[in-house]
């Protein structure tokens, strides 16, 4: 495995959602969404990551994100770009446009819709990673790409590709976690991507969260990471159960439609507004949120400062 320095792709990166102003991308807004997360403390971000709707983004919107990410951040975070898609070509391209951009990582989708067999997926994570110089990471999500990928297939990749540097792992399995760390070491980059196991997975040795809530409380996400590392768990504990109740939240409709509701409600947005098929809350589903915000001190805080 590539050698990284000791902090980098560690802690929180929270994976930015894609504004959109009647239809088109909100380059600006994207801009101002990378600054929060400087200013906010988050260790990183991820662009164009499942709550950046990418597979409603054409390939040049998904460019162009990334590259207003990288300037927008300025080297003062590390901007991991997500460059799956269901077909090799598109990641290909992707990817290679990422690492001209100037990205410092890149995430990959296991190919969805396909169904590809294990030994597909260790030929297509090791071509796809012949052809980049950066760090990759698998994104494992199997339950929107419907494919699942096992322990010794990730220990494959990683034995023929010294740049496969960690997973992003997006299912309820913290047995597939502990036999990488087992068998790859406490250097590969494993990331939580399951906001509610978000404290196990760190407990259990993650190097960190790509947490979709990090768009509305980057500090207190990033804080959670911070805490395990210097061994605080008992403060762990409390943001665990601080955030637990907007990590459920994020998943009252398909995400990222809470998520842009609340950010819009937070002043963050101008708009929740989405792309087709995403359609945005009805004003019942819209008043659980505003009631969880509230709870979560996050709304009563917005007020004070209008």
């Amino acid at each position: 495995m590539m050698n990284l320095g000791s902090g980098f792709l560690r802690g929180s990166y929270p994976p930015l959602i894609t504004p959109f102003r009647q239809g088109v991308v909100d380059v600006a807004k994207f801009a101002d969404l990378v600054e929060h997360q400087v200013r906010e403390g988050s260790h990183g971000i991820l662009v164009t990551g499942t709550t950046g709707e990418p597979s409603s983004l054409t390939i040049e919107e998904r460019n162009l994100l990334v590259r207003t990410a990288v300037e927008a951040a300025a080297r003062r975070v590390p901007v991991v770009a997500a460059t799956g898609s269901q077909s090799y070509a598109e990641t290909l391209a992707l990817t290679a446009a990422a690492e001209s951009a100037g990205a410092d990582a890149v995430l990959v989708v296991t190919p969805y819709y396909i169904k590809p067999s294990q030994p597909g997926l260790v030929e297509y994570f090791c071509a796809v990673g012949e052809r980049t110089s950066l760090p990759l990471m698998i994104y494992h999500i199997p339950g929107r790409a419907a494919v699942s990928v096992t322990a010794a297939t990730v220990e494959r990749i990683a034995a023929r590709r010294p740049n496969l540097v960690g997973i992003k792992q997006a299912v309820n399995d913290l047995e597939l976690i502990s036999e990488l760390l087992l068998h790859l070491g406490p250097d590969f980059r494993v990331f939580c991507g399951l906001e509610a196991l978000s404290l196990p997975m760190l407990a259990v040795g993650a190097a960190g969260l790509m947490n979709a809530a990090g768009n509305i409380a980057p500090a207190r996400v990033a804080r959670l990471c911070n805490e395990v590392q210097k061994g605080n768990l008992a403060a762990a504990r409390a943001l665990h159960f601080e955030l637990f109740e907007l990590n459920q939240a994020i998943f009252l409709d398909t995400n990222p439609i809470p998520l842009k509701y609340m950010m819009a409600r937070l002043g963050l947005l101008e708009s929740p507004e989405l792309r087709l098929p995403l359609v945005p809350l009805d004003a019942a589903r819209g008043k659980v949120l505003d009631d969880v915000l509230s709870r979560a001190g996050l709304l009563q805080a917005q007020s004070a400062l209008r």
